[in-house]
């Protein structure tokens, strides 16, 4: 008894050391996980930047619950979400995360993870969200997310991923949204996601390399509203299984190779259709006339396609239809009312976009469509066969922002009317078959960028009301019957950039000397095939971004002008058929031309044989009798050699001769110093700027900058000061660029850039005035330069100037985005100079924005020539060392880190960076960027979806004035101009010399981009 009691009292005590117990170690286990939550998080952070100071709070003096971005369980105190969406994160994902056990929902989307996904979120059994959308995460989709089998919603669009849709996801049974858009995904679209029954959303658009076909299974999940697949190289036909999907409302499946027709009761099988877009396949039969039961619809896109037949859709009930794009087709049945669909649309009061071009419609334009909604912006219907008069009540559509009537049979005059469309960008009305004169109501559309009225029967002259059309871009009245003289109007726009077309007309008289007012004018010029007759105009050097020039076909008289020797960016000329005489200029030989007619002239002597003449087939002399030599191929006679027939000129003539000149020489020399005496007295009083300087002396400097005083300092360098100085008693303002002799190197700054700037010329090169060499007070030696000042300073003061000054200097701070673009195309034009158009090539070798100086006009000047380096030079160790690595920290090619001799290139990645600073605003030398981290590879890492992230904010903020549609569409139009140009920045600033964008692509790409500025593109689907 007393053994059993014994075991019995044992038996107690050990149950009683449970009860204390159990409650201890669960405890110990719950603080060891909470533990673990804070490891993981911490663990995160770690690795990844955060320039924004999102994670500030993630310290010791918070819970971890606390921290920003964090949720946790109220039970168990773990976390059950991290939600970090676009906060400017950068670095890899932590394994650690995966440690997080009690997580629903991670949201890391929008922000610049890079890396592969960690294996160990697969260990996340609980997730239901993962969102990484628009990243810069690489390597394949692990195959062990499909553990986390409570997933409802799966975003990884927007990265790099690669390799096939793991096929274990078949196991993700209660997802709803399965997001994969734009990586590099191959392997077709795997039937097994039609076992996925709750998904709604299916979005696998631009995976290029997908390929293959479109399952049938996908006509199982009957629950699917969105289906996106554009640009994924898909091919064959789409299963019928997916048309009778009720519940869709979204189906994308643009830009790929699929074929077949659609079912004739689309609309009904679909009824709930919002957005519908076919757009670049190979789709052929008729558009089913059941599409109208779908009235919810707002986009339709079947552009580029073989749709034929009448299109008898009645849209009338689609009352929020917005989009209808059935260009470049085969629709038109050449019925007599196959334009009635037109009619139905008057009831679609929100729609902005009408595109029919490129079909085989025929008929007259239905009056009604005067009645479109006012919303409408766009108004397409070129190349097509449409006949009769434009209705004049087009007037009423006052959103226009572009009318395309281009190749159709329009007859009858251009409406007046037309001229209330104050909103209208771009007009095309050319290859049609209109007559009377050009409305001179047309000089009232002030927002015009481009007005094309070429091939028609246009008479009259040019109405001079086109002068107020001061945003014009290109201009184009070729192939008409127009008469009279060229308006100096017209060639007084200010932004005629592009080209200017008046070939082809009767046109009279001669050409004004105003063309060179045409500074910015690019593509080309042309004026063939008039009556125009007179001297070629000198002024046409002033013209310097011209690339293509034609004169032919007139009675132009007198040479070549020598002014066109300016003209660096020609690539074609055509001066044929003319009365040009004189010899051939030598000058053309420099020109980088592609090709030159002088053919059926009366030119004379003998022809160049380098450049472009040295390639037969890119030049034209023939019908110049007085030509001879050049290459063979030409076959032109050999030059005679006069000099060596004539006779020898006795021996005592000669030397009499030479006395002659000798004693003429005397009495000239002494004319003109006693006359430069005289004179000398007289300019003492002149305003120093009102001739040339040829001299300068210390004190005069000393006082024009009252001894070079700390209040006329404008900016200081390793090689010198700038002052700004009051250089004479009339009050010309002057930069002084006093150099640090002291520093090493400073004597041969100052040479190099007087070297520099003694022969070139450029409207985006600072202008030099004068140099001083002597000594000062103290018996040292003084050296400056003068240049002309810059009111507006340097483009580092408008960046980065820290906000202590006045209010209305603070306005310096907000740079639009077109100014920055034009500085940088300002100064990438100074660039391509330097490197192309100079006898002999410079390198600026230090291009940074201290040294890009604004005039009054805000254009910017390029400056500071102290490090400049002559190609042609060779390379010498001990000139090198005496100025070290030429540039500086930050705007240097890497290349010069590493012994590289310099280069053009090294110029383009300096620009490069530049850009980028201009457009970020922040210094590559910023305190963000270390170790990996630069300015280049932070740009590049945000292309193309995330860069409105890293823009300065000014840019992102600002409204576009001036232009009602672009205040309407300003985001899209400045994130697709911002893109381009950071780019083009990365581009420029590539690691590799051989990878960088050349300058003059730049300067292209730049135009382009000023080009969607100021006229904005049509509106895309996404």
């Amino acid at each position: 008894m007393s053994l059993h009691s014994s075991y019995f009292q044992s038996l107690l005590l050990f149950c009683f050391s449970l009860i204390l117990v159990i409650p201890l170690v669960s405890t110990t286990s719950s603080i060891t996980k909470k533990e673990t939550d804070e490891a993981a998080l911490k663990a995160f952070k770690k690795i990844i930047h955060d320039p924004q100071g999102v994670l500030n709070s993630w310290n010791d003096s918070n819970h971890f619950c606390e921290w920003k971005g964090i949720t946790c369980g109220r039970r168990h105190r773990r976390v059950t979400a991290l939600d970090l969406n676009s906060r400017g994160l950068y670095g890899s994902l932590s394994p650690y995360i995966g440690n997080l056990s009690f997580l629903r929902d991670l949201n890391l989307q929008n922000n610049s993870f890079q890396g592969e996904i960690p294996p160990e979120f697969g260990r996340l059994f609980r997730l239901e969200v993962l969102h990484l959308r628009n990243n810069s995460v690489v390597g394949e989709i692990p195959s062990n997310l499909s553990r986390c089998s409570r997933l409802t919603s799966l975003r990884l669009g927007g990265n790099k991923l690669k390799g096939k849709i793991p096929l274990h996801f078949v196991s993700l049974s209660n997802l709803e949204l399965l997001d994969l858009y734009d990586n590099n995904l191959i392997g077709g679209i795997p039937s097994f996601l039609g076992n996925l029954t709750s998904l709604k959303s299916l979005i696998i658009a631009w995976n290029s390399l997908l390929g293959g076909n479109i399952p049938d299974s996908l006509g199982q999940l009957r629950k699917l509203t969105v289906l996106s697949l554009d640009f994924n190289n898909l091919s064959g036909k789409v299963p019928s299984s997916l048309y009778n999907l009720s519940s869709l409302t979204d189906i994308s499946m643009a830009i790929n190779k699929l074929h077949g027709s659609l079912p004739p009761n689309l609309g009904l099988t679909l009824p709930n259709l919002i957005f519908f877009q076919l757009a670049d396949n190979f789709f052929s039969g008729s558009i089913p006339v059941s599409l109208s039961n779908a009235s919810e619809l707002t986009d339709i896109n079947l552009n580029v396609n073989y749709f034929s037949g009448k299109l008898s859709v009645d849209f009338g009930g689609m009352h929020h239809l917005r989009l209808l794009w059935v260009s470049l087709n085969n629709l038109g049945g050449r019925e007599i009312d196959e334009m009635n669909f037109i009619n139905s649309l008057v009831n679609c009061s929100e729609l902005l976009e009408l595109q029919i071009g490129a079909n085989h419609f025929k008929g007259a334009l239905p009056h009604s469509i005067a009645n479109l909604s006012a919303t409408l912006q766009l108004l397409a219907v070129g190349q097509n066969q449409l006949y009769g008069s434009i209705p004049p009540g087009i007037a009423n559509l006052v959103n226009l922002y572009l009318l395309d009537l281009t190749d159709n049979q329009f007859t009858g005059s251009i409406p007046k009317e037309i001229g209330k469309l104050q909103n209208l960008n771009e007009m095309d009305l050319y290859g049609n078959q209109l007559s009377g004169k050009i409305p001179s109501s047309l000089g009232n559309l002030s927002l015009l960028l481009l007005l094309d009225l070429k091939d028609n029967r246009l008479s009259g002259v040019i109405p001079s009301s086109l002068g107020n059309l001061k945003n014009l871009e290109r201009l184009d009245l070729s192939k008409n019957y127009i008469s009279g003289t060229i308006s100096e109007q017209i060639l007084n726009l200010p932004d005629l950039s592009v080209s200017l077309n008046l070939s082809q007309n009767h046109l009279v008289g001669s050409l004004p000397r105003t063309i060179g007012s045409l500074k910015v004018l690019s593509n080309f010029f042309d004026v063939a095939d008039n009556h125009l007759l007179g001297e070629i105009p000198n002024e046409i050097g002033f013209c310097s971004h011209l690339e293509h020039l034609y004169l032919k076909g007139n009675f132009f008289n007198g040479s070549i002008p020598s002014s066109m020797s300016s003209l660096r960016g020609l690539r074609k000329i055509d001066l044929s058929r003319n009365n040009l005489s004189g010899q051939i200029p030598k000058f053309l030989e420099t020109l980088a031309l592609e090709n030159l007619n002088l053919s059926f002239n009366d030119l004379e002597g003998e022809v160049p044989i380098k450049g472009i003449f040295a390639n037969a087939s890119a030049i034209s002399v023939v019908g110049n009798n007085r030509l001879c030599g050049g290459i063979i191929e030409l076959r032109l006679p050999k030059c005679s050699n006069i000099d060596s027939k004539k006779k020898k000129v006795p021996r005592f003539i000669v030397l009499v001769s030479i006395a002659s000149v000798v004693l003429g020489l005397i009495m000239v020399f002494s004319f003109i110093f006693c006359w430069f005496k005289k004179k000398r007295a007289r300019q003492a009083s002149e305003p120093m700027l009102k001739k040339t300087l040829l001299k300068v002396s210390y004190e005069m400097l000393r006082r024009a900058t009252d001894g070079f005083s700390s209040t006329h300092l404008v900016g200081a360098g390793s090689f010198g000061s700038v002052y700004k100085g009051i250089l004479d008693q009339g009050g010309s303002i002057v930069a002084v660029k006093v150099l640090n002799l002291h520093h090493q190197g400073g004597s041969k700054s100052f040479m190099a850039e007087c070297k520099a700037l003694r022969n070139i010329r450029h409207r985006n090169l600072v202008t030099v005035i004068t140099s001083c060499s002597s000594i000062d007070f103290q018996g040292n030696d003084f050296k400056a330069i003068v240049y002309e000042f810059m009111e507006n300073g340097s483009l580092e003061k408008w960046l980065h100037l820290v906000p202590t000054m006045e209010e209305e200097e603070l306005e310096i701070q907000n740079l639009t985005l077109l100014h920055r673009l034009s500085i940088a195309i300002d100064v990438a034009s100074a660039v391509d100079y330097l490197h192309h158009q100079c006898q002999e090539p410079i390198l600026h070798c230090d291009l940074k924005p201290s040294n890009v100086l604004l005039d009054s006009d805000m254009t910017a000047r390029v400056g500071d020539f102290g490090l400049v380096k002559f190609l042609p030079e060779v390379s010498n160790e001990i000139e090198s060392s005496s100025i070290g690595v030429r540039g500086t920290i930050g705007y240097t090619a890497p290349e010069y880190g590493l012994g590289s001799e310099v280069s053009t290139h090294g110029d383009v990645y300096s620009y490069g960076i530049l850009l980028l600073e201009m457009m970020t605003r922040k210094k590559p030398t910023d305190v963000m960027f270390e170790g990996d981290i630069t300015l280049h590879n932070f740009a590049r890492t945000a292309l193309p979806d995330r860069v409105m992230e890293i823009t300065d904010p000014v840019l992102i903020n600002e409204d576009v004035a001036g232009n009602n549609h672009m205040m309407s569409q300003s985001k899209n139009i400045k994130m697709e101009c911002v893109i381009s140009m950071v780019r083009i920045g990365v581009a420029c600033s590539m690691e590799s010399p051989q990878e960088r964008m050349s300058i003059t692509h730049a300067i292209s790409d730049l135009q382009s981009v000023r080009n969607i500025l100021l006229q904005p593109t049509t509106t895309r689907f996404n």
